[in-house]
């Protein structure tokens, strides 16, 4: 599998969950600027849609959206990243990827689009943002350890890379102190220091 991504984007789940399942995979990098990756491809002839992450599971074979993938990849592993097919826990685990992608992702994308955010529309922004990160808050209020279930799943990868944009726009989650110990707790899974490292996010164990 080839694992298209740009450093700390939502692409950086998709890798999570390759490494927690130990599954084999190259990554190649997608200058988001220029639409070419460090392979000298057209990316958009990967993906027309211009966006990671995709994964290229066969030559002619390139799933993209990230529910998608991140769900393909879950059911490669043993044990599986997702509760099994047509049972309530996948149901559940879908509830999560999507509310991140299509809510939680949303809410975070003003400080990311290149334009300045001022005024009323700073004031909207913060607002939702900080909605949906509440949404999180709740969910977490009843003491569980991961957002699906009793274990790590697919969901958590996503929804661990999307609440750690906050360092990227110097958002304190203090406010928010069971989102702030869930980011914690998933950021010190060896599979996700693994994943950080390997995107220049985090220095290596023993670097100076």
């Amino acid at each position: 599998m080839l694992l298209y991504f740009m450093p700390g984007a939502c692409s950086l789940a998709s890798r999570i969950a390759l490494i927690e399942l130990n599954l084999p995979f190259e990554a190649s990098k997608v200058d988001m600027a220029t639409g070419q990756t460090d392979r000298g491809v057209d990316f958009r002839t990967v993906n027309p849609k211009g966006y990671v992450p995709a994964l290229a599971v066969e030559p002619d074979t390139v799933i993209t959206e990230n529910p998608a993938i991140l769900q393909y990849i879950a059911d490669r592993g043993v044990p599986s990243l997702a509760p099994a097919p047509g049972t309530i826990g996948r149901v559940r685990l879908q509830e999560w990827l999507n509310f991140t992608s299509s809510e939680l992702h949303k809410a975070f994308s003003p400080w990311f689009s290149g334009r300045e955010l001022t005024g009323e529309a700073l004031e909207r922004a913060q607002a939702m943002r900080d909605r949906r990160i509440g949404d999180v808050e709740q969910a977490l209020s009843d003491g569980r350890a991961f957002i699906v279930g009793d274990s790590f799943t697919v969901a958590d990868a996503y929804l661990f890379v999307v609440l750690s944009w906050s360092g990227f726009i110097g958002l304190d989650l203090a406010p928010w102190p069971g989102v702030a110990a869930y980011v914690a707790r998933i950021r010190d899974r060896p599979a996700v220091r693994a994943a950080l490292v390997a995107e220049g996010l985090a220095p290596a164990e023993g670097a100076a």
